[in-house]
Formats: C-alpha cells, sequence, structure tokens
C-alpha cells in the first residue's frame, strides 16, 4: 500500500466512525442552543440525527437540561425516539410531553413497541397513552399486555400479512399490491394458515417475488418454519431465534391459532438485554443500573450486594482469626495469603463467567455438565500446578525459606482446582435451584476461593512451619 492509500484508508475509517457516532461537540451545541433559546437552530441540529442518537442525547444531559430541551423542543420527538430511550428514562420524559405530542408518537409505532413502551409504566401513565390510540390499536395493546411479563404475547406485533395456504403467488401479489392489507412497519413472511386460522408454514418475500404468478405459495414455504407459543419466555423466544437462524416467526395461542409475529429486531433486543443484565448482576449492581439513575436509586441497588459482600470477608476474616498464632510467629504468611485469595478470586471469576454464559445461551445441559466440570478441574490443577512453581520460588527467594516455599504452592494447587470446580459448580446448582446464577453465585465462588484459599496456607503452614 502506497503512503496515500494509506492516507486515504485512514480518512475512510475516521469519516466512517464519525459518521456512527456522536461527537462531543453535538452535546455543547444543544446545551449552548437550549440555553439561548434557539428552537430554529435546534431543528436544524437535531433533523440529520437518527432517532437512537437523540436518544443518547436525551440520555447524556443533565433532568434540568432534558427539561429545558423539550420545554422548546417537544414537537421534535416522536415514537421512534421514544423506543430507543432507556427504559428508566422513558416515564420522565414522557411526563415532559404535551398530551398532543405524546399521542402522535404513540400512533407512529407497532403494536410491540408501544407495548414494549408503557408496560413498565404505572397504571396512570399506561390509561393515559391507552386512551390515544385507535380503538383497534388499544385493544391489539391490551391483550399483549393481558400475557404474563416477559413473554412471546408481550413481544410479539399484532400486524401480521397472512394468507391461505392454497393462494397462488399472483393472488398474494395482488392481495398486497390492492392495499387491501394493514401492512406492519416491516415485515419478512406472508405467514399461510389454515381454515382454522393455524399457521402452516411462511414464504420470504424474496421468493414470493421471484417466483413465477401461477407458484402455489405453499410449494415455495422455507424449512426454517417454527411456531413459537404466547407464553413462551422471551429468554427462550431470543435463543430459538439464534439457534435457528430465524428472521421472524409466528405466535400462537393455546388452541395454535394465529394471534402475532415476532420479528428478528425484537429477538436480538431481548438477547442484548439478557447479556447486559447478566453483566450487571455478575458485577453486584443490579440488573435495571443505568447511567441516568438517581443517586438513591443507584445506592439502593448496589447496596444489598455490598451487604453480601461485607457478609462474605466477615466469614474470610473468621477463618484468619482462627490462625492468629502462626500469623503472629510467621509475619511472611500476612504479605503472603492475599496473593492465594486473588489468584482463587481470578480464576473462579474466569470459570463463573462461562458458566454463566454457557447456561444463559443453553450451551452447558444435564447431558455435557460432567464434562465441562471436568475441563474446568483440570484447567484450574494445571493452572494451580504452574503457579505453584512460580509461587514456590518466590517463597524461597524472598524469604529464603523452602518449606514456605512449599506451603504456598501447595495452597496454590488446592485452591486454584477448588476455584476452577466452584465456578462451574455453583452456577450450575443455582440454576437447578431456580435461583438466578449471574445473580448470586459471585457472592457464593468469592466465599469459597477465599476461605479454601486462607484455610488451606495457613493451616498448611501452621502444620508444617510451627
Amino acid at each position: 500500500m502506497t503512503g496515500d492509500e494509506s492516507d486515504l484508508a485512514t480518512r475512510d475509517v475516521g469519516s466512517h466512525r464519525d459518521v456512527y457516532a456522536l461527537t462531543g461537540g453535538v452535546g455543547a451545541r444543544l446545551k449552548a442552543l437550549v440555553l439561548a433559546g434557539d428552537v430554529t437552530a435546534i431543528d436544524a441540529l437535531m433533523a440529520p440525527l437518527h432517532p437512537a442518537d437523540i436518544a443518547d442525547l436525551l440520555e447524556q444531559v443533565s433532568e434540568a437540561e432534558r427539561a429545558a430541551w423539550l420545554a422548546l423542543w417537544s414537537r421534535g420527538i416522536d415514537g421512534d425516539v421514544l423506543s430507543e430511550l432507556d427504559w428508566g428514562l422513558r416515564e420522565e420524559v414522557i411526563a415532559l410531553l404535551p398530551d398532543d405530542v405524546l399521542a402522535d408518537a404513540v400512533r407512529d409505532l407497532d403494536s410491540d413497541d408501544v407495548v414494549d413502551l408503557v408496560e413498565d409504566m404505572a397504571d396512570a401513565q399506561i390509561e393515559a397513552i391507552l386512551e390515544v390510540l385507535a380503538p383497534s390499536d388499544r385493544v391489539a395493546v391490551e391483550q399483549a399486555l393481558s400475557f404474563p411479563e416477559e413473554s412471546a404475547g408481550r413481544l410479539m406485533q399484532r400486524e401480521v400479512v397472512h394468507a391461505p395456504e392454497h393462494w397462488t403467488v399472483g393472488e398474494m401479489i395482488d392481495y398486497l399490491r390492492a392495499g387491501k392489507a394493514s401492512l406492519p412497519a416491516q415485515f419478512y413472511h406472508v405467514i399461510l394458515t389454515d381454515p382454522r386460522h393455524k399457521p402452516v408454514g411462511y414464504v420470504t418475500l424474496g421468493r414470493l417475488l421471484s417466483s413465477a404468478r401461477l407458484t402455489a405459495l405453499s410449494d415455495i414455504t422455507e424449512d426454517s418454519f417454527r411456531t413459537i407459543p404466547a407464553t413462551q419466555h422471551e429468554d427462550d423466544v431470543a435463543y430459538i431465534f439464534n439457534h435457528y437462524h430465524l428472521i421472524s416467526a409466528p405466535v400462537v395461542d393455546e388452541d395454535e391459532r394465529l394471534v402475532g409475529v415476532i420479528t428478528i429486531d425484537d429477538a436480538m433486543i431481548v438477547l442484548d438485554q439478557a447479556a447486559e443484565e447478566n453483566l450487571l448482576k455478575l458485577a453486584g449492581v443490579g440488573e435495571d443500573s443505568s447511567l441516568s439513575d438517581r443517586v438513591l436509586e443507584t445506592t439502593r441497588q448496589r447496596f444489598p450486594w455490598l451487604l453480601v459482600n461485607l457478609g462474605t470477608a466477615i466469614i474470610a476474616s473468621l477463618v484468619i482469626a482462627q490462625f492468629e498464632a502462626a500469623i503472629t510467629q510467621i509475619v511472611a504468611l500476612a504479605v503472603l495469603m492475599p496473593i492465594v485469595a486473588s489468584m482463587g478470586g481470578n480464576a473462579g471469576t474466569q470459570s463463573l463467567t462461562v458458566a454463566v454464559r454457557a447456561l444463559a445461551t443453553h450451551d452447558l445441559t444435564r447431558s455435557n455438565v460432567m464434562r465441562v466440570v471436568w475441563r474446568e478441574g483440570a484447567v484450574g490443577l494445571i493452572n494451580g500446578l504452574v503457579f505453584a512453581v512460580v509461587m514456590g520460588g518466590v517463597g524461597v527467594l524472598w524469604f529464603g525459606s523452602p518449606a514456605l516455599g512449599a506451603v504456598i504452592a501447595a495452597a496454590m494447587v488446592i485452591n486454584l482446582l477448588v476455584a476452577g470446580l466452584a465456578g462451574i459448580l455453583i452456577p450450575v446448582l443455582l440454576d437447578r435451584l431456580k435461583i438466578d446464577p449471574a445473580l448470586a453465585s459471585g457472592a457464593f465462588v468469592t466465599t469459597v476461593t477465599d476461605v479454601v484459599g486462607f484455610f488451606a496456607f495457613l493451616g498448611l503452614a501452621a502444620t508444617f512451619l510451627l
């Protein structure tokens, strides 16, 4: 690559980055325009931005700046912007919108987006939004809200493109072009139904448009066809989409009749939310944490797990207290024992993270759990042996004591082996007990590695060095 070509490539990468990300200057200009009350300039600044970018700006400014901005520019907020907002901020933004602006914004959304917008709101706010919908849309949203939370019924959209199974390609195309169907904003399949309104297959738009008019729709259906019960949990729905590479799937009621459809964008949102929630749970900060949360709300979410962590730390301290005499006589034990606990904690976290992810994606099942347990135990043992050699050498070189080096080496092997096993077995056990492994595993694994690490190291030291 020549120098000119390299510069061009660099400029291209930079320009793409500018397109796909908001620069800090946009927020600064927005704040200045809001302070000046220049509505025309705010319109010009917001016009080229995607709804997701506008939602990002709403999340980045302070509460007072947000209120001032919406007081000037509330009519620029549409349904797409509301859908992109973090759920914790939606209620605040909706409360700041005039009734007519909110009505126009909600009317533009498909039924599944309206359900996603209102399902976590207070009853009074839900009723206020339902009142601005057309009667048919209100019925669709109310029916979706009647399904259990986090179910396929909540996730689906009621707007479905379907046809009798005996139709031909020409009949379907004519039907769509005649405007007789109320088409959703996006759809990927035509769902075929039998006389009892049960879905029996679907046809992609690509095959529909590329087939001869006299071709029967039933002759060009896809092998990937799956139906999803309306009561199915949304995590299972996301797994089905990911596992079978689905683009959309019909949703059926208890009589297996078509009631809606779920599309790939909704399933991927569930996967993204599940990954984010698991990450937050593993960190002990609550599954609904957000940068827009207030101080007291953030404190309330984090306090319980800090309290749990305090309890586990006290347990580890009680173990240490049992060997107070040994630590008093051999000061080097106090220097080295944090290393054993820290290494065990890190090894346990590595194994734990792999286990929680595998459980969430259904990769870790009853059929392969023992193989995975054996693998994690073997990894812990090998790592323990390697670091035992390292720490044994440290004990000899630092403190001039081969016996101390042997003790910390043995403790390292024991703790890393236990850490690997605990990191996989504890999430599996919690999952079998119907307890969220992402939420509770961290505290248990940390306790096990700390207690075992301190007990092994100090116990061996008290036995062989005194």
